[in-house]
């Protein structure tokens, strides 16, 4: 699979060059706060290498997402299966984004590239996203890209320490819904 085009970006494939930018974003407390302890390199590239291996085993996963205009990689987006162990199951969309890409709408085109191909090439009937109860821009996002909260499915993370992390909140769209 070649990757995804918006007006202003391409998801696509990993690369080499991606790891180091990957590994600053990994490290930055910012951009970790509502996902957790800080990634060593190691762990970044640990991180793609995954990422990667699932691409190629389902088709489908975690894309890279740079700019159009410079090339530049500014995170990842994408879709995955939600992990075992979770009090629901499925397929969830995701983006993290470097700092300097905030609050430019990167996130929401992205996301909507990737409800597309969710819905469009694998067929799924609904997508999920999931964020910790604090994490108010994520949520914004997914409000933008026409997924709805019932309250009623918040959740506590169960791999998630007790404290600021552990409540969720569970987004939905079906298709032929949102935006």
């Amino acid at each position: 699979m070649a990757g995804l085009r918006t007006e202003r970006l391409v998801l696509r494939r990993w690369q080499d060059s991606d790891l180091e930018p990957w590994a600053a974003m990994n490290a930055d407390p910012e951009v970790r706060e509502h996902l957790g302890d800080l990634l060593t390199r190691e762990q970044s590239d640990a991180s793609v290498a995954r990422f990667q291996a699932e691409f190629d085993q389902r088709g489908y996963g975690w894309w890279a997402v740079q700019v159009r205009a410079t090339g530049g990689f500014i995170g990842f987006a994408g879709l995955d299966r939600v992990d075992d162990g979770m009090p629901f199951t499925g397929v969830e969309i995701g983006w993290r984004l470097a700092r300097p890409a905030w609050g430019r709408g990167y996130a929401t085109q992205a996301a909507l590239a990737g409800l597309a191909f969710g819905f469009e090439a694998l067929g799924l009937p609904e997508i999920l996203a999931v964020t910790t109860a604090a994490n108010l821009r994520s949520q914004a996002v997914m409000r933008r890209i026409g997924m709805t909260r019932d309250p009623a499915d918040d959740f506590d993370d169960p791999a998630a320490p007790e404290g600021p992390l552990r409540p969720n909140v569970l987004y939905r769209i079906a298709r032929g819904a949102g935006s």
